[in-house]
C-alpha cells in the first residue's frame, strides 16, 4: 500500500531529522560541547514525539492494510520490529534506573538508529520493486 506524497515526505523529513539529531548526539556528547548536546536531544525527543504520532497513523492504515494483502511482509515485520525497540530503548533511556542498564539500553538504541534508514531504505524498495512486477503482464513477469 503506497503512502500519499505527503505523508511520505512528512514521515522521510522527521526519520530524517532524528538520524541528524541522535548521530550528532553521539558525537557531540563524547565531546566538549555539553550545552549542544543538550539541544541535541531536545530536538531528538521533539522528532521522537512526531514519529510516534506518524508510527499511530501507520498501523493502521499502512501495516494493516499491507498485511492482510501480504504485501512487503519480511521488511515490514523488520521495520515493526526495529521500531518496537527503538520505542522501548527510548522509554528506557528515559527512565532507566541503574547505569549498566542504561548503558545496554543506550548502546542498543544508538545501533538500531544507526541501522533505521538502511531498513527503511529496503522496505520502500522492496514495496516498489514489488509494485513493477504487478504492473508487469503476466508473460513478462515470468520470464516470456
Amino acid at each position: 500500500m503506497r503512502l500519499s506524497a505527503r505523508f511520505r515526505a512528512v514521515l522521510y523529513l522527521v526519520i530524517a531529522v532524528l538520524f541528524v539529531t541522535g548521530a550528532a548526539w553521539v558525537e557531540v556528547d563524547r565531546t566538549v560541547w555539553p550545552e549542544t548536546a543538550t539541544y541535541l536531544l531536545r530536538l531528538h525527543g521533539g522528532a521522537a514525539m512526531a514519529i510516534l504520532m506518524l508510527l499511530g497513523t501507520l498501523l493502521p492504515l499502512h501495516v494493516r492494510v499491507g498485511w492482510r494483502r501480504r504485501r512487503n511482509r519480511g521488511s515490514g515485520a523488520v521495520m515493526l520490529v526495529c521500531n518496537a525497540i527503538l520505542v522501548a530503548t527510548a522509554f528506557g533511556l528515559y527512565y532507566a534506573g541503574s547505569d549498566s542498564l542504561r548503558h545496554w539500553t543506550s548502546e542498543l538504541h544508538i545501533a538500531l538508529g544507526f541501522a533505521l534508514p538502511l531498513v527503511v531504505a529496503g522496505h520502500v524498495l522492496r514495496g516498489r520493486r514489488g509494485r513493477q512486477t504487478d504492473r508487469q503482464p503476466a508473460g513478462l513477469s515470468q520470464g516470456l
